[in-house]
């Protein structure tokens, strides 16, 4: 049975060869990615913004709801459906008002 010096040095060796092949790959990897953006008309800045092409921009969902409540730590809370945040749990279980800390 191998002890845990031999084990621990064994794992060392396989991630330093497998760091050799990462970067050995990496290249590669590299030339189709750019390859890929030349063949689909992408850009560093969809890249970084995540825009689609072809999908009409961003995709969409609801937009978020303005708040109307404030805790008393500065949370907030749009008061929509769905589970009510803990702060808000907390103050109708100790028999407070919820609308005492509505957002005017």
């Amino acid at each position: 049975m191998a002890t845990y010096a031999e084990l621990r040095a064994q794992a060392e060796a396989l991630l330093k060869q497998a760091e050799e092949l990462r970067k050995q790959e990496r290249a590669g990897v590299i030339a189709e990615i750019r390859a890929k953006m030349v063949e689909y008309g992408i850009t560093v800045d969809d890249l970084a913004s995540g825009a689609t092409r072809g999908r009409g921009g961003k995709r969409g969902g609801r937009a978020k709801a303005e708040p109307k409540y404030r805790g008393p730590n500065g949370e907030l809370w749009s008061g929509g459906p769905g589970r009510k945040p803990e702060w808000v749990r907390q103050i109708l279980a100790a028999g407070g008002n919820i609308e005492n800390f509505r957002i005017a």
